[in-house]
């Protein structure tokens, strides 16, 4: 079951948390990725951007209405590549968090009771989702990339740890 106040403040402190992990880092980490089709943190945080403006509020939005419409527009998990790499990342990093900050204060004006949470939607892939499923999803959702963020930056170092690579998973 979601906890709604503690997700409110794993979501509140993403942007934080990112800016921590990313702010100042040189070019070739900031662009950094995993190989062919995985994102640089300055991606992620693109990706991060088009979420919070065209995922999670709008898609609870469409469930709060409870309408005869409950269709969530698809995702296009790729958009975030159409920013380019000419913005600078402080700029990025202050745009999400403008549309976090913004969306959480729209969330909460929601005041949100185990009734609403229960309320579906239906996604073009899995069918009828809760709002507390999309919620918790958010969440989780913010945590997978802070995890990739630092699985990146932590990745440069594969071969200079030496032996102590079997002990570092996040190397593996």
């Amino acid at each position: 079951m979601l906890d709604l106040p503690a997700a409110l403040v794993q979501l509140r402190r993403t942007p934080q948390v990112l800016r921590a992990l990313v702010g100042d880092l040189p070019h070739e980490l900031l662009h950094a990725n995993e190989g062919p089709g995985t994102w640089s943190p300055y991606e992620v945080v693109g990706h991060l951007i088009h979420g919070e403006r065209t995922d999670w509020i709008p898609r609870a939005r469409i469930i709060l209405a409870a309408g005869t419409d409950r269709r969530f527009a698809p995702f296009d998990r790729e958009a975030h590549q159409r920013l380019g790499a000419s913005i600078p990342v402080g700029a990025l990093l202050d745009a999400f968090a403008t549309e976090r900050a913004a969306n959480l204060a729209t969330l909460e004006s929601f005041r949100l009771t185990p009734m609403h949470l229960a309320l579906t939607g239906e996604h073009p892939e899995f069918g009828a989702v809760t709002l507390e499923q999309l919620l918790a999803t958010w969440v989780a959702h913010d945590h997978g990339h802070v995890v990739q963020v630092a699985r990146v930056l932590a990745r440069r170092y594969r071969d200079a740890v030496g032996p102590w690579r079997a002990y570092l998973s996040v190397l593996a």
